[in-house]
């Protein structure tokens, strides 16, 4: 079993490795010139953020992949979990590359983003079918043992049978793509990660997923010192490189602890910026009127007035409560 202070320590160095390359890769990226282009219909705010360096998600990654590694607590788990995190970081890197420094807007085709992103997520729904003691099952928050609903006793655990390899993967996109969705202000998608990546790794410690546990502890470090150079007024941004690493992180964590129903509760601030767009979206074809200002939801909330900083702050709470319920959920 983990002790508690190893997760301490983890956390620790994950935040130092993170400080020390920052100073290391943010000037090489600003000599690369890969600067972030601002859209000119978003917030006015934010096109003084044009030309900050972006692709700062390798800072990131390093970290984590490094504080992992050096924890002396190495198996299987512990080499999906950051295999599956650079996969889905390496394509996000190739889709900022595309963009900034081959200069070609629009990056990636969504159907090329799609194509990788679902092999990555078969790869890892493969490989924890054969992993798991508890093959197709998931596990159910909120209900210990059976429950009686309606005279119908439900399991702890549903078996998704020949379901179960879909629905992975339906889950491990949807996420990925979710909190790339909530990159869009200073420390947004860096604060909200650190929070549940934090949850995953009091969960993992307490379930004695010791690998998962460091590598949970890695994020949370490696997100708390991204923050030094995240947070507004923002020096890097971590681009499409980091958001779909950390949601490759966490869409991994909870698959592989059979708790894939536990993400639309603690990630209910990266559904929500998803759902807000897909709102945007279907309103707007069919009827021709917009729900929201603008999507995504930390968008609509500038434009209604609030400073960036308090929408940030407000989502991060917001994490917090539900990473709290997320606790109740599963215990």
């Amino acid at each position: 079993m983990i002790e508690q202070s190893q997760l301490i320590y983890t956390i620790i160095i994950g935040f130092f490795i993170t400080i020390l390359l920052g100073p290391l890769i943010i000037p090489f990226l600003r000599r690369l010139k890969v600067g972030q282009t601002i859209r000119a219909e978003g917030p006015q705010s934010h096109l003084t953020k044009s030309g900050t360096p972006t692709i700062g998600g390798v800072i990131i990654i390093v970290s984590v992949i490094l504080t992992s590694l050096t924890a002396g607590i190495i198996n299987r788990d512990l080499w999906m979990a950051i295999g599956a995190t650079v996969a889905f970081g390496a394509i996000g890197f190739i889709d900022d590359f595309i963009k900034v420094v081959l200069k070609r807007s629009l990056g990636l085709r969504a159907y090329q983003k799609l194509l990788l992103q679902t092999i990555v997520a078969i790869i890892l729904a493969i490989y924890q079918l054969g992993a798991s003691s508890v093959g197709t099952k998931i596990i159910i928050p909120f209900i210990e043992g059976e429950f009686q609903l309606g005279g119908i006793a439900i399991p702890q655990y549903l078996d998704l049978g020949i379901l179960y390899i879909p629905f992975i993967v339906f889950v491990v996109v949807a996420t990925v793509n979710s909190a790339n969705l909530t990159d869009g202000l200073d420390g947004l998608a860096a604060g909200v990660t650190l929070i549940i990546a934090a949850f995953f790794s009091i969960l993992a410690m307490s379930w004695g997923y010791t690998s998962l546990a460091i590598f949970a502890s890695a994020v949370t470090g490696a997100c708390l010192g991204f923050l030094r150079f995240n947070t507004h007024p923002a020096q890097v941004f971590m681009g499409d490189t980091g958001s779909l690493a950390l949601g490759g992180a966490v869409a991994t964590l909870a698959i592989l602890m059979n708790v894939a129903l536990i993400i639309p509760i603690v990630g209910g601030i990266y559904f929500a910026e998803s759902l807000s767009v897909i709102i945007q979206v279907i309103s707007f074809k069919t009827t021709g009127k917009r729900v929201f200002k603008m999507s995504p939801l930390h968008h609509h909330f500038e434009l209604s007035g609030w400073a960036e900083t308090k929408v940030v702050t407000t989502f991060w709470i917001v994490t917090v409560l539900l990473c709290l319920v997320g606790i109740l959920a599963l215990h």
